[in-house]
């Protein structure tokens, strides 16, 4: 019978959480351990590196699995100031904490915003990153990007992403952490996350209050900032950083996108026509690798082994096997 998420909270592969500080910034990440190559693995906006708990877990039986809490999430510091958010420096922190891990190679896995950080970081050390699997990343041209200014609703100060004002309606403040699961697990898009996942996620994206309670370690207002791509180093950017990554060719790499998902898949098309591959469809909404975790994980090891054989000094061809469809 399979174990549940609070049964493995006992087990053996219980994340060890460290902090450094990169350019005046509080970076902090979680280390599941492991054997083998280094795997990095970057969350959506607004999440923390334990919404990979379940996954990590298993993958660290053939991986150094690391997970970054990116600028403002988890337990690196709060920033609201959109001067000081951005994927670049967010790639920045990342690379700071593996430097401090005496890390040198490694894969990165990035889920929405979290993928666009991934690809910030193979645009700057290329040499170092031997896979990056991109699902959904929030990567975008900046010519689609501008036709899409009509999905903006009005705000004091201009035209603002809804995604953005919904986050600044966030609840920041609640009773206790079951209240969080039993919520946040009743209505969309959090609903369709595996239970082990919300679990991971509430569990370390959440901080305990003096009062008892406990409130959202990313503040509703960090979480809008990057949404509405205020910040000085957005999706644009990123987007511009992955044709940086195709132009030095030494990265392979991977665009995957869910059947269900509520984005444009024009965002991911253009990804993987820069980086030269086909895009790949798999079953589920934006947070496909969250809502199955036997398919996440088995995901996450299918793409790595491809695309670890598609390095120049790889073993062999590349298997063409992927979960899903390919366009």
């Amino acid at each position: 019978m399979a174990r549940s998420y609070d049964d493995l909270m006992g087990c053996s592969g219980e994340p060890v959480g460290g902090r450094i500080e990169s350019d005046g910034v509080g970076a902090a990440w979680l280390d599941w351990g492991g054997f083998g190559d280094a795997l990095v693995l970057l969350h959506p906006n607004g999440f923390c590196a334990g919404v990979y708990d379940p996954l990590a877990r298993r993958l660290a039986s053939g991986h150094r699995v690391i997970g970054i809490d990116l600028r403002g999430h988890g337990d690196s510091d709060d920033v609201v100031d959109p001067m000081l958010l951005g994927n670049d420096v967010m790639a920045s922190d990342a690379l700071a904490v593996l430097e401090h891990l005496g890390i040198d190679r490694f894969a990165v896995v990035g889920v929405s915003s979290g993928g666009a950080v991934g690809g910030e970081m193979a645009a700057v050390v290329p040499d170092r990153v031997t896979a990056l699997v991109l699902c959904e990343a929030v990567a975008i041209d900046a010519r689609v990007r501008e036709d899409q200014l009509f999905g903006f609703v009005d705000g004091p100060d201009g035209p603002v992403h809804p995604l953005a004002a919904g986050a600044r309606r966030r609840r920041d403040v609640w009773d206790d952490r079951a209240a969080v699961r039993a919520s946040y697990g009743s209505r969309p898009p959090l609903d369709e996350l595996h239970p082990d996942t919300l679990a991971g996620y509430v569990r370390w994206g959440f901080r305990d209050r003096p009062d008892g309670r406990v409130e959202l370690s990313c503040r509703p207002e960090t979480e809008a900032q990057i949404f509405g791509s205020t910040e000085r180093h957005g999706p644009a950017e990123s987007f511009e950083a992955l044709r940086r990554v195709a132009a030095d060719g030494r990265v392979p790499a991977a665009v995957l996108v869910g059947s269900t998902t509520d984005l444009d898949r024009e965002w991911f098309r253009g990804q993987a026509e820069v980086l030269g591959v086909d895009i790949e469809v798999v079953d589920g909404g934006h947070f496909f690798l969250f809502e199955d975790v036997d398919r996440g994980v088995r995901l996450i090891e299918e793409h790595l082994r491809n695309l670890g054989n598609q390095l120049p000094d790889g073993p062999g061809e590349a298997d063409d096997t992927v979960e899903g469809e390919t366009d």
